[in-house]
């Protein structure tokens, strides 16, 4: 074989049943030469136009978005032996499943749930698509900087979703948080708090949004914080209103009034 041959299209393809969907099987493997991962339909379901045209739906509802906490579609098309398959970019790496099975959950990885994944779920969120409920087994940890990766990340794309749709996702992320910080005691207490929110029976028990929920994993409130801004602006501007008024009181004296109002609002600011 001369170096001008052309390369075998497809080689080294496994599959990976531990990373297995509930209609997919999932492989990896080779095109060219480049490691990608292939979902396709399981073979029981190969055959049914049904599910022909969702895995179809799924590819044009995928193909378009672009986040880096999303392993992101290259292609579609028929695999020898494997069948129509949607073609992603190869994620090396471990489940949060895995990790969790092996005993190797950090408070890094608990952190990158905190952050990278909630900006991944923000993304879908803001384009409207309905998916599969997040689970441990498609969150991907990669290989060596241990970036977050979601995969299974749509099927739909709508115009708006439902406050239902919205807070499933809140759930799931509680769930998923939850069996993480089993494993690892250290973990911040605040953080049980949260996955214990996320996950109560009501959905209205629960954070009503992303951004509700992204404010209580970086330890904020609301609204306390603005409320003592808007304290100590209002009566900032009075104090100097009233001091370069006519009216105002002998220095003194208002060296004492400003004393007698800074010192309640200190107190209320501080703490």
């Amino acid at each position: 074989m001369t170096d001008n041959a052309p390369t075998e299209k497809w080689t080294e393809l496994e599959l990976l049943p531990e990373w297995g969907e509930q209609f997919y099987d999932i492989y990896t493997g080779k095109k060219f030469g480049k490691w990608v991962m292939l979902k396709t339909l399981k073979p029981e379901y190969k055959d049914d136009p049904r599910f022909r045209a969702m895995i179809e739906k799924e590819f044009d509802v995928r193909y378009n978005l672009a986040h880096p906490g999303i392993v992101m579609i290259n292609d579609f098309e028929d695999v020898p032996g494997v069948g129509m398959s949607i073609i992603t970019d190869d994620v090396y790496g471990l489940s949060l499943r895995k990790l969790l099975d092996k005993g190797e959950v950090t408070e890094k990885h608990i952190e990158k749930l905190c952050t990278q994944m909630v900006e991944a779920m923000d993304y879908i969120q803001n384009n409207h698509i309905v998916h599969f409920p997040l689970r441990p087994e498609t969150v991907i940890f990669t290989e060596n900087i241990e970036n977050l990766k979601l995969i299974d990340v749509g099927f739909d794309q709508r115009d708006t979703l439902t406050a239902a749709e919205a807070t499933d996702d809140i759930l799931s992320f509680g769930k998923i948080l939850s069996e993480a910080l089993d494993a690892v005691p250290d973990a911040p207490a605040y953080l049980r708090r949260i996955a214990d929110k996320c996950c109560q029976p009501d959905p209205k028990d629960r954070y009503a949004s992303i951004h509700q929920l992204r404010m209580a994993l970086a330890h904020r409130s609301n609204n306390k914080f603005y409320i003592y801004i808007i304290i100590f602006l209002l009566v900032m501007i009075g104090i100097l209103l009233w001091v370069s008024s006519s009216k105002a009181p002998k220095a003194g004296v208002t060296a004492h009034v400003e004393n007698v109002v800074r010192g309640p609002f200190i107190d209320i600011y501080v703490s």
